[in-house]
């Protein structure tokens, strides 16, 4: 075999290698590595311009690419933890090797990198609610009375009422939202919940991540809400709404849903109504009110 033919095999094995990029994806955390001599960029708008640039040409050139998620202070300590240099290219290079495994990605797939900064930090905004959540339904223990698995009760519940509220929607794709008020911030989780044929499929990771905020809410009996909307071929989209109370969910009106979409949050001030929009109240989940909190 040839020089030529080695150099041939070779840019197709290149083209198989999966890339992986570490983004910094403000200013802020920009500014956090400028003072590695390692580190070549001076200007966040430029580092972000030579990204796109490289990206676009492995996708010319047929190379994946996955774009991650570099937190300059999980570096740092990353670097700590491991014995490594923080101001080299190869630690770098280690850690996003690390986040690239554990943390929040998303993949290129040609469009502009304007598009993707959103979704990349929505993902780890996503990651970290289910993170917390989840640490947070673990941390509740046992009931002191009777040895109840309490973040475990609250999680069958809130499986069972998302359930109720999947099988009792009318046909259609179902955009769900819910939020939980609370210490240190808000949480929120969305569910997207399409009709195929006449069967609902949520996505699986979203569903875990939804029924996990929940169950939070339902544990804890923070103020919350769980909207859901309705959308079918030919009939105006539908909208849904429920408070969160503890170990339950109560139905709002109408008017209310219509009110808490029509009222800025921020300022209270009115927003006109969508149009080919029907806010409504929610069907009947099969149970008298929300169920009460146990007895422990």
């Amino acid at each position: 075999m040839g020089y030529t033919d080695h150099r041939t095999l070779r840019r197709v094995l290149h083209r198989e290698i999966a890339g992986i990029i570490g983004l910094l994806t403000d200013e802020h955390d920009f500014r956090a590595m400028r003072h590695y001599r390692s580190f070549a960029f001076d200007d966040h708008a430029t580092y972000l311009k030579h990204v796109e640039a490289v990206l676009r040409t492995r996708a010319r050139q047929g190379s994946h690419t996955t774009l991650a998620l570099f937190d300059p202070e999980e570096y740092s300590e990353f670097c700590r933890k491991t014995g490594l240099d923080p101001d080299s290219r190869t630690s770098r290079t280690r850690f996003t090797a690390e986040i690239a495994a554990t943390g929040p990605t998303v993949p290129y797939e040609g469009q502009p990198l304007a598009d993707l900064l959103p979704d990349l930090v929505d993902e780890a905004v996503r990651q970290a609610t289910w993170e917390y959540a989840t640490t947070f339904l673990v941390g509740l223990g046992p009931c002191a009375s009777c040895g109840e698995d309490l973040g475990g009760a609250a999680f069958t519940r809130a499986s069972q009422l998302l359930a109720r509220i999947l099988d009792t929607a009318p046909p259609g794709d179902r955009h769900l939202v819910c939020s939980v008020s609370g210490s240190p911030e808000t949480l929120i989780a969305v569910l997207h919940a399409d009709d195929v044929a006449g069967r609902t499929r949520p996505d699986e990771t979203e569903a875990l991540e939804f029924t996990t905020v929940l169950a939070v809410g339902l544990a804890t009996g923070s103020p919350g809400g769980l909207v859901m909307r309705t959308s079918a071929p030919g009939i105006h989209d539908r909208i849904y709404g429920w408070r969160l109370r503890a170990h339950g969910l109560e139905p709002l009106t109408a008017g209310e849903v219509f009110d808490a979409y029509c009222t800025d949050a921020a300022s209270g001030d009115l927003i006109p109504p969508e149009s080919g929009v029907d806010y409504c109240e929610p069907p009947d989940l099969g149970e008298e009110g929300p169920s009460p909190a146990p007895r422990h």
